[in-house]
């Protein structure tokens, strides 16, 4: 598993924008910012849409004056899903990054298999990333909600 002070993989993600699906890479997103990625296990479950998310929607204005350039969400979903949940829930300031084929989260170590609820998903985790390279790193424990929280990122940076 990734851990701090560890260098984040090159990955492409895909994204929904304007102009069609985009494949931006970990460089791209990454490279000379800094940036709060959360990941849910999957866009539209209940802990995810109901406390999740919104937490970051509050406190984005917040986060964003701590120095933060960019705050991404990402999960196991394609874009089509991602862009749409991210309309369902107001979440302007916040960049929507879909991992369709686990290839990031495989690449840091933080899946779990969940069966016939959706098969390989990302755990729920939190971290601060500095120029490509991880600064924090909150996992939660199975079932959990506390350490990835946007109150506790907040109160990290």
């Amino acid at each position: 598993m990734i851990k701090t002070g560890d260098k984040l993989p090159e990955v492409s993600f895909s994204q929904l924008t304007k102009e069609g699906v985009m494949n931006p890479t970990t460089s791209q997103i990454f490279a000379n910012k800094k940036v709060v990625l959360f990941a849910v296990p999957g866009a539209f479950t209940p802990t995810c849409s109901a406390a999740h998310l919104p937490g970051y929607i509050t406190l984005a204005d917040q986060i964003k004056a701590k120095g933060v350039d960019t705050i991404v969400c990402t999960a196991v979903n394609d874009a089509f899903v991602m862009s749409a949940w991210a309309k369902s829930q107001n979440a302007e300031e916040i960049v929507f990054l879909a991992d369709g084929g686990a290839a990031f989260h495989k690449a840091i170590g933080l899946t779990m298999e969940t069966g016939d609820f959706g098969g390989v998903r990302s755990q729920r985790y939190a971290m601060i990333v500095e120029n490509g390279v991880v600064t924090l790193l909150n996992v939660e424990a199975p079932k959990t909600f506390e350490v990835s929280k946007a109150e506790v990122v907040l109160a990290a940076l």
